[in-house]
């Protein structure tokens, strides 16, 4: 039996939690009966990678020499897509999958267009993110792309989604952290906004942590890395030879 190599690596650790979130994602999407017909995947997590908010808001280190192990060490693995659990670490990731030569399938590529193919043109849509990601303009300027406007929280609602993203990566997130999304959700309703994107991994899992708030029925809120799966999942599939070929 001859395998093939595998096509999929995620780039991960940034942090656990959100890593295995995405994984879980990956495996659902895939249209799969046996092990056989799942993707052949390589997941890269280090959480060491210095904060990446804090390299982006100018007094943190520079997360780039470790991103790049992790991007060398999946290339050398044979991957040949490269998926990054971390919305804010692609302020930094793009040239290093360039210099790699690996296939970035960008979660922000992906959601911009995914928004864009579902909403009005013109629209608004509020964004929940690490400060990191809201400082760099990833989305801001992935959804002007396509026509849609990005609505950042007001500095104090920031601080309140940011302290909800420390706490699912310090395993204390609960319901009161929850409550606290969906008021500011309310807020960038109110300022106009007519969807919303979890713009962290983190994000999903705070909210999911409040099992009375349904935060749809405040604001749609679109999944980053859930659509980033279903992509990969496509992509791949396209790379990938046939399971039965790779038996024989």
């Amino acid at each position: 039996m001859t395998l093939s190599p595998p096509v999929v690596g995620i780039l991960g650790g940034m942090g656990p939690a959100a890593t295995v979130d995405f994984y879980r994602k990956l495996v659902e999407a895939t249209p799969a009966g046996t092990d056989q017909e799942h993707l052949p995947v390589v997941i890269w997590s280090d959480p060491r990678v210095p904060d990446r908010t804090a390299a982006l808001v100018g007094d943190g280190e520079d997360p780039t020499p470790v991103l790049r192990a992790g991007v060398t060490g999946l290339a050398a693995a044979g991957v040949r897509l490269l998926a990054v659990a971390c919305n804010t670490a692609h302020a930094f990731v793009p040239p290093l999958a360039a210099e790699a030569g690996l296939e970035l399938v960008s979660i922000i590529d992906v959601t911009a267009r995914q928004l864009a193919a579902t909403l009005p043109a013109g629209a608004t849509v509020g964004l929940l993110a690490t400060e990191g990601t809201v400082t760099s303009r990833l989305y801001h300027d992935a959804c002007a792309a396509v026509g849609l406007t990005v609505l950042a929280p007001e500095p104090a609602e920031q601080a309140r989604v940011t302290a909800a993203i420390a706490a699912v990566k310090a395993g204390t997130a609960d319901a009161s952290g929850a409550a606290a999304l969906a008021e500011v959700l309310g807020t960038l309703r109110d300022a106009g906004a007519e969807a919303a994107i979890a713009g962290c991994t983190e994000i999903v899992l705070a909210l999911a942590a409040g099992t009375d708030t349904d935060t749809d029925a405040v604001l749609p809120v679109v999944d980053p890395a859930d659509l980033l799966a279903h992509e990969v999942v496509r992509r791949a599939r396209e790379l990938r030879p046939d399971p039965a070929d790779a038996m024989s």
